[in-house]
This record gives structure tokens, sequence and C-alpha cells, in this order.
């Protein structure tokens, strides 16, 4: 949609019930869960605060499907027609109860399934990483949103995007990996930023990511800022 991009998702919000959902799909004009070009999608609660990321694919070898539902087959060229298709759970976000209404941004945190690079996983790990063998169940990483600082001068909460993000939003925000307790010594990098989202215009974001989250992951993130969180603001 620009002259300088190139598309890579869409998503749709659909109401089912007192749930909100989001199909995500490689085609802008066919989204929906009978299309080959399906890839996932976001479910959220009644209150619009919790949230889990499913994808089409199994994340591993050995995964089962979250829901019931028959799987398909995929027809087209990108997946073999023998890899059947469902919704398996990779990854879940939470945004916290604000019950004081005091100011602030959202605080959110995210778990999600991350495969490790095959760059990364070879012989020059440390023993402390845990090296994931083909087949074998993805890692979990855990983000939290970074805390901003308040601008006595501006009289509003500031983060640092090094001018990727140009207007001031709720939806704004910056994820930063966190200590995973499962792991002996594990440490998290709170200053590394692996993901942020903002808002640039009327109706315009940018969103950057790095490994390991993958382009779906961060796209279906991104999306959960979107509507309204009762009990949040």
């Amino acid at each position: 949609f620009t002259d300088k991009g190139k598309f890579l998702l869409a998503a749709r919000r659909y109401r089912h019930g007192a749930h909100i959902e989001y199909i995500i799909s490689l085609d802008a004009d066919d989204l929906s869960q009978s299309s080959n070009a399906y890839v996932g999608k976001l479910s959220s609660d009644f209150l619009g605060t919790n949230f889990t990321i499913y994808d089409s694919q199994p994340p591993h070898s050995g995964a089962k499907p979250s829901s019931s539902r028959t799987s398909r087959r995929f027809a087209s060229k990108r997946i073999s027609p023998q890899v059947p298709a469902g919704n398996f759970e990779v990854g879940k976000v939470s945004y916290k109860f604000n019950l004081l209404k005091s100011r602030g941004p959202r605080r959110m945190v995210c778990s999600v399934k991350c495969p490790l690079p095959e760059e990364r996983a070879d012989k020059h790990l440390d023993d402390s990483k845990a090296k994931i063998a083909e087949g074998a169940a993805p890692g979990l990483a855990i983000l939290k949103n970074k805390a901003p600082r308040w601008h006595e001068h501006l009289q509003c909460w500031c983060l640092n995007f090094h001018g990727r993000v140009t207007v001031a939003s709720v939806k704004n925000f910056q994820l930063a990996a966190t200590v995973d307790p499962s792991q002996p010594g594990g440490k998290g990098d709170e200053e590394k930023v692996l993901l942020q989202f903002g808002k640039v215009g009327d109706d315009t974001f940018t969103m950057d990511y790095r490994s390991p989250l993958s382009p779906y992951l961060a796209f279906a993130i991104c999306l959960t800022s979107f509507g309204t969180k009762l009990a949040c603001e």
C-alpha cells in the first residue's frame, strides 16, 4: 500500500458472541479460515485484555491443534498438500488491569513460542542455552513492555522510538525480553527492544521487530493493541 513497501499480511476483525477474533491472511481480499491464504488467528476474551495467538501450522512435530475441528489441507503451493492445517496455540498476550484508573500507558505481558534461528542453534551455543533440535518444541519467550518515563515539559509518557513513531497514542509500545524463571541463570535484556509499534498518522502505524520473533508473531501481538481494553485505561 506504499510506494516503498511490500505487502506481507492482512487481518480482519470478527465478533463471535462476546469474543473478538482477528483472522490473519496472506491475501488482503481473502480473509477466512477456509482460505488457502489463512495463516492463523488472534482470539480475545470479553474484556479485550487477554489474547491467544494461533498458527495454522504446527510449531513443532507432534504439536496438537487447539481446536477440535477437522484439520484442513492446503492446496496452495506455499504449503505441502500433505501438511494438515489447524489452529495451534503459539502465544498469549495479557494486558494488566488498572483498577485504580491511574494515569499511565497500558501494561502488557507476552509469552510466545520462538524457536532459535538455525544459524544460532549450533555447536557455538553455551551449554546454558538449550539447542532446539529438529522436531523439538520451541522455547518460550516472555516479553514485557518497556516502562516509559513521564516528560514534565510535554506532560505525557514518553519512550525513545528513534524517530519511528511520531504520534502519541495509548497503542504505542516497546517489548523487551524478561528473565526466564524456568532456566537456571536465565537472563533477559530489558534494554534490547524486540518489538516496537507506534502511530505515525491518522490510520497508519509502524512495526519493527527482531529475532526471535517472526513477522507473524509480531503482527499478531500488534493487533492486540486495537480495540477497547475494559479496566485497563
